[in-house]
């Protein structure tokens, strides 16, 4: 068995993390507790809920654990996973603490300088359906943001096959659940403001844009990115539009697509003209893409369905563990 601690299990992503990974066949969870104010979890009569271990390499060691998942802010992770990786634990990084290449760039989009800029170098960036072989027998992962899951699915294959007229512009229209921004109480995702109520946040500023131009191969020119909050706990649709080369039509588009994730497990392409919503991949692990071309103007509209607790963090993190620990990829999550 694996032994496998979660830092920050009290949050929606590690909550949902824990869940997975209780009735994975091949992992033992642990809780690990990082916050010093931390209440105990009440539970029914008669049940042992397990004490949590202390968020510490000494806590973890005492433990015999094989990998630590960190489902906690930038900054926690920044601490932690330095020292963990030193005592040779597996890490899978939860935050966006690892996930930029360049300390300049994490600087600018998260507002702090980064504290070990050095091991920006050594982390995988954790998409299995592009970067597998690399996370395969990894020791340190950086799971992907939700939202730059879903646009770098949708847009890889597509500006790698040629088929977008590069230099006009991209525009990707993201919803998410309420749960995107995390358990934190604030104004903003209070049930008064959010129910019956739709809103913009973060237009062209938020931080998961470099992930997408890092790894759909893009410039920030041309990628224009607006999030919104939907009145529902989970899920992201994304709305993508893009300008088709010449030449390029529906078919093309389809067979790129059935090129690129026919064989993936957790990536279902539907025929041209039919999309997906959220409740087909809400509670599960898939990416699910549609599309449509506009043949007048030659637009593309691509829209990307994952939950943002699964795909979008805790479903992914296991993914990654299971390609890290030589297991079907697939374990735990179908």
């Amino acid at each position: 068995m694996i032994q496998a601690g979660i830092v920050g299990f009290r949050g929606y992503s590690g909550a949902e993390l824990f869940r997975l990974l209780e009735s994975h066949p091949a992992v033992a969870p642990f809780r690990m507790e990082h916050r010093a104010d931390a209440t105990a979890t009440p539970g029914p009569r008669g049940r042992s809920l397990h004490q949590a271990l202390p968020a510490t390499v000494e806590a973890a060691r005492a433990s015999g654990l094989d990998v630590v998942f960190l489902a906690t802010p930038h900054e926690v992770s920044m601490h932690l996973a330095p020292e963990l990786l030193r005592e040779g634990l597996g890490v899978v990084d939860l935050s966006g603490g690892f996930r930029l290449r360049y300390p300049a760039l994490h600087e600018r989009w998260y507002g702090d300088p980064h504290t070990d800029p050095g091991l920006l170098e050594s982390v995988v960036y954790g998409l299995p359906e592009f970067y597998r072989d690399q996370v395969r027998g990894s020791q340190f992962v950086a799971n992907p943001g939700c939202y730059p899951t879903a646009a770098n699915l949708a847009l890889r294959p597509l500006i790698q096959a040629g088929l977008v007229e590069r230099g006009t512009p991209i525009l990707c229209d993201a919803k998410s659940g309420v749960s995107g921004a995390g358990r934190k109480a604030s104004l903003k995702t209070s049930f008064c403001e959010v129910g019956d109520n739709f809103s913009v946040y973060s237009a062209f500023g938020h931080r998961h844009v470099p992930e997408v131009l890092q790894h759909s191969g893009l410039e920030e020119s041309e990628f224009h990115f607006v999030a919104q909050l939907l009145p529902t706990p989970r899920g992201i649709l994304e709305t993508i539009y893009l300008r088709l080369r010449p030449g390029a039509d529906a078919g093309a588009v389809q067979r790129c697509y059935d090129d690129a994730y026919l064989n993936e497990p957790f990536v279902r392409v539907y025929d041209a003209g039919n999309f997906p919503d959220l409740h087909a991949v809400q509670h599960t692990n898939f990416c699910d893409l549609g599309f449509a071309v506009a043949a007048a103007s030659n637009t593309l509209l691509v829209v990307a369905a994952i939950d943002n607790l699964v795909k979008g963090a805790a479903g992914q993190a296991v993914q990654n563990m299971n390609l890290m620990f030589g297991l079907e990829e697939a374990e735990g999550l179908l």
